[in-house]
């Protein structure tokens, strides 16, 4: 059984989204996609539990 939550749980997702699209402001492609890389495996890193990483890995290939 799966414990991803995908449910909305972002108290104020404006926010988040401002300060997501703040973060790479000014950046190139390739530093962008570095800072991504760096955002996954620190918020990978916060979660720690495998069981609910393979659950959010498989979820973000779904539809591809």
């Amino acid at each position: 059984m799966s414990r991803l939550n995908i449910e909305p749980n972002i108290a104020d997702m404006d926010a988040f989204y401002e300060q997501l699209i703040d973060t790479h402001q000014g950046l190139s492609d390739a530093d962008s996609q570095f800072v991504n890389a760096k955002l996954v495996l620190l918020l990978a890193n916060h979660i720690g539990d495998i069981d609910v990483l393979k659950d959010a890995f498989a979820k973000a290939r779904e539809d591809l």
